[in-house]
């Protein structure tokens, strides 16, 4: 049987548990950072290759595809593997995604960066979240332990909101910007790898590794309507943040003709920020409060989105993503905390990824349904498509998930 007990034991040339701590959190927050730094580099690609805005939806895709695949597959395997291996491979992976957009900045090539991209953060998410609980948890034993769960949703949801606004300042600034962000990150994360391998271990290896298996993903019995409720309004959150990340800069070109690829890092950047922000702010209230005042911002965000588009009111369409962001961030954190409450301790770990899954399904289906829609619709109509199906979204998860 395995044992996640914390190693006490020192190895001479690896460092404190302490130090671990913050290299786990500065690798985790670089690699998420990296995940949205494209964000206001896809309309460049875009300008240079001529290909509709339907394509950047599919490279955007492939990012979460990568996720959904990645969590299911390897976001469990830490557990036997150990964690600082995991995150070994899971930055090494962001390093070689990297590479691939400089080797190969062409359509096909943006494809499998971002896949090879979404696999590392699906195999990084969980692992590192575990392993900065356990390193603080050596490191500092008599503290709460919720400081280091909040340290890991601040830097979650931070690395987000950072790679727009780096990615936006290189687009705007650099002489290659299709080149110096990749060039920078990739010397970042190999940085990165070299110092997470110093880093003490965790996990007590068995001497027998169990079989491989994939994660197991179960509902909660007799908890299916709170669990889907839940799992729908995860679902439309992400759907939020996917949004952000593949179209913004679209959206602020199109809708309210603004083309500084600054701004477009800047307006995706406060998305991921209220969402961190809102996390933090509101981290003292009850689940329940946290998810009415989330879906509270959220609808008036998606009421805002689509009438700051068809008027071209700049501060309207920030006013909103950042409304509709903060909800986003309350009802993850919700959502994650009403499921894990409905779950037997045993199978926690399956009904989180099962609302994980779902959750990234928010990330691929609404945002390839306005990536067509953009093909024949003016954005303005599109994005009040997606609200729509977003608030049709809500008024199902909310009754279920509050009850």
């Amino acid at each position: 049987m395995l044992e996640t007990a914390p190693r006490t034991t020192r190895v001479p040339w690896r460092i404190s548990h302490g130090a671990g701590f913050w290299t786990i959190a500065a690798a985790f927050a670089a690699a998420l950072a990296f995940s949205t730094v494209p964000t206001p580099l896809y309309v460049l690609y875009q300008q240079r290759d001529g290909f509709p805005t339907f394509v950047v939806t599919i490279v955007f895709a492939a990012y979460a595809v990568g996720v959904m695949a990645s969590l299911y597959l390897a976001g469990h395997v830490s557990d036997w593997l150990g964690r600082r291996r995991v995150i070994l491979a899971a930055t090494l992976a962001e390093a070689l995604s990297a590479a691939l957009f400089l080797a190969w900045p062409e359509v096909p090539g943006l494809v499998l960066a971002r896949l090879v991209g979404g696999a590392g953060i699906g195999a990084l998410t969980a692992t590192a979240t575990a392993h900065l609980s356990e390193l603080r948890a050596v490191a500092r034993p008599r503290e709460d332990h919720g400081r280091a769960g909040l340290v890991a949703t601040v830097v979650n949801m931070g690395g987000l909101a950072l790679g727009p606004l780096v990615g936006g300042v290189f687009a705007s600034y650099a002489v290659e910007p299709l080149r110096t962000p990749f060039v920078f990150f990739l010397v970042l994360l190999l940085g990165l790898a070299i110092a997470v391998a110093l880093v003490p271990e965790t996990v007590e290896r068995a001497e027998e590794r169990p079989a491989y298996r994939p994660q197991r993903v179960a509902l909660p019995p007799g908890a299916r309507p709170a669990f889907a409720g839940a799992a729908i309004g995860a679902f439309a959150a992400f759907a939020i943040t996917g949004l952000s990340m593949a179209l913004t800069p679209t959206l602020l070109a199109q809708g309210l003709h603004e083309n500084s690829r600054l701004l477009a890092g800047f307006a995706s950047f406060a998305v991921f920020a209220a969402a961190a922000s809102a996390q933090v702010v509101f981290a003292g209230l009850s689940t329940r409060t946290q998810l009415r005042l989330g879906l509270a911002l959220m609808v008036t965000g998606l009421v805002a989105l689509p009438v700051a588009a068809s008027t071209s009111v700049l501060w309207l369409f920030l006013a909103g993503g950042i409304a509709a962001g903060a909800g986003a961030g309350l009802n993850i954190r919700a959502s994650v905390a009403t499921v894990a409450a409905l779950a037997d301790p045993p199978s926690r770990g399956e009904v989180l990824a099962a609302l994980f899954l779902a959750a990234y399904a928010g990330l691929v289906l609404p945002i390839l349904l306005v990536g067509i829609a953009l093909v024949w619709l003016p954005s303005s109509s599109a994005l009040l498509g997606f609200s729509v199906l977003e608030l049709g979204l809500l008024a199902w998860a909310a009754p279920r998930a509050l009850r």
